[in-house]
């Protein structure tokens, strides 16, 4: 017979319905992402290797080359390599006396652009620098966790964006409390753990308009002022929904504080308008068709042969690239093709918002109007 659930644990599972289920919204899960060592590449075989090899073998490198191409990423392009400078420019210059409101971050973006990816990384490296530096322990003898992370659902308000806090940290008292008391205690993690960057991420769900939203904002002042970190909020369309907003009434005035505290970051898609962007777009694709593992690919595969086509598949979104590369290698090695072409490519599918743009871009990059290759290149 199963026993009922206590208290404690009904109010656990409360939470947990609150938050996202990312193994991310806890700081050992966060630790494990950041302190990772680098995956191991399968090695590179041919196919009358492949034909060589026992079952068992064939079965073990393909689970390995199945999990390879599913974590190809995070690529080093340029939208990521000029995000991560504004990111430390802004990091660094908060390392201030506590005395001064540190200034935080709003990146805002559209989907698909690998804004979460991007920020990771970041994360990353600012948690191995920081525990390079400093060590894994405080002065006090505390665990020292540098970066903390949490994802909102639409139904957040500051007690609950409080208890996501402490549930990032494990805290014991988690369960029950105020949304000041959860203050507190969030305050007392981040203080303990000596944490210096606090990420927000998927901010577009907050209802800034609505009590929650406004409570949650007004939140945010306060970690500016009493937290000594770098906020870090992630989202789409945060303007439109007022996060920066100077209007007369009481609410424009509130988010507009927290808009006067914020720099605003974007990511932008590829675009193939200029040599420029044809140029980032190719480095992109050489970086996908280097770390591709199968046994047919050859020079200009990806990067030649396939340029207009991921750009009209993908609509020069990193996302949607990387998902098709992806699916696309999983089919290639699944059927033994184990090459890329458009014939494997036509039937393996992408998120829908690439699927509707893309018979537009396709007519425009046949006819000649979009060319994807820079010309030293073509």
């Amino acid at each position: 017979m199963t026993s009922k659930p206590t208290r404690a644990q009904a109010e656990e599972a409360d939470l947990r319905s609150r938050l996202d289920h990312l193994t991310l919204s806890r700081k050992e899960g966060f630790g494990r992402l950041a302190e990772a060592p680098r995956r191991k590449r399968p090695e590179h075989l041919s196919q009358r290797q492949l034909k060589k090899m026992g079952k068992e073998a064939l079965a073990e490198y393909n689970r390995d080359r199945r999990k390879w191409h599913a974590n190809l990423g995070p690529l080093g392009t340029t939208q990521m390599k000029a995000l991560h400078e504004d990111l430390w420019d802004i990091f660094d210059s908060n390392d201030q006396d506590g005395d001064k409101v540190k200034g935080g971050i709003a990146l805002d973006a559209f989907p698909g652009l690998g804004k979460t990816t991007a920020v990771l990384s970041f994360a990353k490296k600012v948690h191995r620098r920081i525990i390079q530096e400093e060590g894994k322990y405080t002065d006090e003898g505390h665990e020292r966790w540098p970066v903390c992370r949490v994802g909102l659902t639409s139904n957040t308000g500051m007690r609950d964006f409080n208890r996501s806090i402490l549930e990032y940290y494990g805290h014991p008292g988690r369960f029950r409390g105020t949304a000041a008391e959860f203050g507190y205690r969030a305050l007392d993690s981040v203080l303990s753990a000596e944490t210096k960057l606090l990420i927000v991420d998927d901010l577009h769900f907050l209802k800034w308009r609505d009590k929650n939203g406004i409570e949650v904002s007004n939140h945010f002042k306060y970690i500016a002022n009493e937290f000594p970190v770098t906020l870090l909020m992630i989202g789409v369309g945060l303007e439109k929904r007022g996060l920066f907003s100077e209007g007369s009434s009481y609410e424009d005035a509130v988010l507009a504080q927290t808009g006067r505290r914020t720099t605003q970051l974007n990511m932008e898609p590829f675009a193939i308008s200029s040599e420029k962007g044809r140029t980032d777009w190719r480095d992109a694709l050489l970086a996908i068709e280097e770390r591709v593992v199968l046994a047919e690919k050859y020079p200009g595969m990806i990067a030649d042969d396939l340029s207009d086509y991921l750009f009209a598949r993908s609509t020069g979104h990193i996302g949607s690239l990387m998902t098709l590369i992806n699916r696309g290698c999983q089919r290639a090695v699944r059927t033994g093709v184990e090459r890329l072409d458009k014939e494997l490519l036509d039937a393996v599918k992408n998120d829908a918002a690439s699927e509707r743009a893309r018979q537009e871009l396709k007519q425009a990059l046949d006819s000649g109007r979009l060319v994807s290759q820079p010309k030293k290149a073509a």
